[in-house]
């Protein structure tokens, strides 16, 4: 299973930990309310490993948005929310005032919204590390198990699998949202050297 060292691995938390800050201000103008966010708890797991983390064993439906990005990195990163959560985060973006079935035909753009937010964050931080241009897709909308989620891409990724687990704190309703980022070898390999660009960047 691939790796980083001690000083990667708290490189790589700060740098999502700004994301996550940047994603965060920009859902509290949405909400207009302070939203916080943990910092992230990262892992790199097998695509079962991140499944079964997520509920696949007990088919637990998960509401996802995904996007492909390439340039700085080759990666598809996925948001993901038990679908419970899904209406309830749409509720507080959109207001109280909407019906159940309202809130239903909005969710689809709603999570969007807030995926395209938070997956372009933690991804615009390690492009500008990189000191590259990033490319990203429209957002999609998806919902499944966590199984046929992180399988949807096939085989183009390696079976390795960087995830995120942020808890988030939106008018005192506690949220887990979980990030996962399918990489290939090139771009795992990018990212260890990135890492140390950025920590040598550091030490000067």
């Amino acid at each position: 299973m691939f790796q980083l060292n001690e000083l990667q691995h708290d490189a790589l938390v700060e740098l999502f930990n700004q994301g996550v800050g940047q994603a965060a201000a920009a859902m509290s103008q949405i909400v207009r309310e302070e939203v916080k966010m943990s910092v992230p708890t990262i892992a790199f797991q097998t695509r079962i490993e991140a499944a079964q983390a997520l509920g696949d064993h007990v088919a637990r439906r998960i509401c996802a948005v995904t996007q492909s990005y390439d340039g700085a990195f080759n990666s598809e990163a996925i948001l993901m929310f038990p679908e419970e959560k899904s209406l309830e985060i749409v509720r507080l973006m959109v207001g109280q005032a909407m019906t159940m079935e309202e809130m239903s035909e909005m969710e689809q753009e709603a999570m969007s919204e807030i995926g395209n937010i938070i997956l372009n964050s933690c991804m615009s931080t390690l492009a500008n590390v990189a000191g590259k241009e990033l490319h990203g897709s429209l957002p999609m909308y998806r919902v499944g198990t966590s199984g046929e989620i992180l399988n949807a891409s096939g085989n183009q990724w390696n079976d390795t699998v960087l995830t995120l687990k942020i808890d988030f704190d939106i008018e005192k309703q506690q949220i887990n949202g979980y990030v996962a980022f399918l990489l290939d070898v090139t771009a795992l390999n990018d990212l260890q050297a990135y890492l140390d660009q950025y920590l040598s960047g550091l030490m000067t």
